[in-house]
């Protein structure tokens, strides 16, 4: 049989006429150019247009050229939700290096081992973090590290730790810098640091390409109205706030930055900056929910995007009683944050509060994004039945999975599955091809929409000299979700307290991994000593407040 020539490929190559690679690099390039006096960023007595914000992106990538950072470079940046922040997510990479950002709450050996393990060239400090950042930088021994100081107004008390400030940094680049588009849209955008569950946390190589596509699919899965204005209550260094700093500027809209997640200013904000989406944990919906009535004197539509954690069906049904439309998603730092949604169709719109929440309150399908979602048995790859009972594993393909983990090849392979991500979390399938989580294969807390490492709680419990075991697991909390409860045995002759362990914790981890509950007692184990998690789990559901 003689071979045939596909027509369609004869002399029709790429070319720089019809190919480009893909980077939400260009959406402030374009939205700048065509809406250049239009609000980008506001943050208290900061307002800037995009015009000036794509000019400072560009200061800021032309200073880090002119310093050497480049292709292959990591730059970190510990900040909060300030503009500062949000131009680090198009500054960076436009010298061609790339952006981590470093979760706030970590202590100061966490973000010792990030800055080492990344090998960050740079890490930009927000005054607020200036303290345990410069624990981390001397426990990092990062010499030649430039470190650099981003000044705030509204803070009082702070002191420089870098070698410049952050408006320094920028008087050193052109606002006309002549950045270029990645080589190859396979190129790294950003580094995502997982938290360890049984070890260092991982980090995640995020993609222009993957990122780009989240971005946009961010658009369609809320129907954005052009020139949206959002509010920052995600923080930024979490999946790269959801990929939401390029959504933003794809779609013209107003950035409005919060320092601090509570429920006053966030109402304020919504009113006066006609806040119309914002995204959160359930924690801060159930903030909100539960805030003083006199503070929610808004009328206007808002909508709100919520994952993290599985959301209870009466949160969300008080969030739309109070005017706020509820989308739920799901997705994991591997996945650049929301894949899956729980796409509301027009059939369901007659259900009262409480069903209509319990449809919210499913994880969803897959977003525009993502290619494909399975829920299936782990050894077999054979998908479950869709009868809302079978339970599986949740596996994901397609342009948002991760590049993989940063010098892990061996993490990488194994979560990369029969060419499937397997996420580690365990749910169903619904008759109508949505699906639901039930419960997760690793030991992960997820407390107020942040993991916590069971095994690291335990290593820092295991540290204490009174201490003979230790294991640790979830405790159903009406406030964050879930917390660690901790469940220790003492070694013969000594007495421990809730007190003292929660002292000694203080001591050696971040306050928001601290156990919220210490049980002491003998730990359940197997015939071959192995601890058993379950019955523990059972027993810290039991326990109430007052037991």
């Amino acid at each position: 049989m003689t071979a045939t020539t596909d027509i369609y490929d004869l002399g029709l190559d790429a070319n720089a006429a019809n190919f480009v690679a893909l980077s939400p690099l260009s959406f402030i390039e374009r939205t700048a150019a065509i809406y250049p006096d239009l609000p980008a960023v506001s943050y208290g007595a900061v307002k800037r247009n995009w015009g000036e914000t794509y000019a400072r992106t560009r200061r800021l990538a032309g200073a880090l050229a002119k310093r050497g950072l480049g292709k292959g470079d990591t730059v970190s940046i510990i900040a909060a939700n300030i503009p500062e922040m949000f131009e680090a997510h198009f500054g960076v990479p436009m010298a061609g290096a790339v952006l981590n950002t470093i979760n706030t709450r970590l202590d100061a050996e966490a973000i010792a081992f990030i800055l080492s393990h990344a090998e960050a060239k740079a890490v930009l400090v927000d005054a607020e973090f200036a303290e345990v950042a410069e624990q981390a930088i001397r426990i990092a021994g990062r010499p030649d590290m430039l470190v650099v100081d981003i000044e705030d107004a509204s803070l009082e008390g702070t002191r420089p730790i870098g070698q410049l400030t952050y408006d320094a940094l920028l008087a050193e680049g052109d606002p006309d810098h002549a950045w270029s588009l990645p080589g190859d849209e396979w190129d790294a955008i950003s580094l995502n640091y997982t938290s360890g569950t049984t070890g260092d946390p991982k980090g995640v190589v995020y993609h222009h390409r993957g990122a780009t596509l989240n971005a946009l699919s961010n658009i369609v899965t809320w129907s954005m109205p052009q020139h949206a204005r959002y509010l920052w209550t995600l923080p930024m260094f979490h999946c790269n706030g959801w990929c939401f700093p390029w959504t933003i500027a794809a779609n013209a809209g107003l950035c409005i930055c919060l320092r601090a997640v509570r429920a006053e200013p966030i109402f304020q904000l919504i009113r006066d900056e006609k806040v119309s989406h914002f995204c959160g944990a359930p924690i801060v919906l159930n903030m909100l929910v539960n805030a003083p009535d006199a503070l929610k004197d808004f009328s206007h539509e808002v909508k709100v995007m919520t994952a993290g954690a599985p959301p209870p069906a009466a949160v969300i049904e008080k969030m739309e009683a109070m005017g706020v439309e509820v989308t739920q998603v799901y997705g994991l730092t591997e996945t650049y944050g929301p894949s899956v949604v729980s796409a509301w169709q027009e059939k369901w719109d007659g259900l009262n509060g409480e069903a209509r929440a319990r449809i919210k309150a499913r994880q969803g399908v897959a977003n525009i994004a993502l290619q494909g979602l399975m829920v299936a048995d782990a050894e077999t790859m054979q998908p479950v039945p869709p009868d809302g009972q079978t339970i599986g594993e949740i596996f994901m393909r397609g342009n948002v999975v991760m590049k993989g983990y940063l010098k892990n090849p061996s993490a990488t392979e194994k979560a990369f599955c029969g060419g499937w991500f397997a996420s580690g979390d365990l749910g169903v399938v619904h008759p109508d091809g949505y699906i639901e989580i039930k419960d997760r294969l690793k030991d992960i807390i997820i407390s107020g929409g942040e993991n916590i490492s069971s095994v690291e709680v335990e290593d820092v419990l295991y540290r204490h000299p009174g201490v003979l075991e230790a294991a640790v697991v979830a405790r159903p909390d009406e406030k964050w979700g879930e917390t660690p409860c901790a469940f220790v045995t003492a070694k013969p002759g000594n007495e421990l307290t809730a007190d003292d362990m929660t002292e000694f914790c203080r001591q050696h981890m971040a306050r928001f991994k601290v156990p919220k509950t210490f049980v002491f007692d003998e730990l359940p184990k197997t015939s071959t000593g192995k601890i058993q998690k379950f019955v523990l789990r059972d027993r810290a559901r039991a326990i109430t407040d007052d037991s």
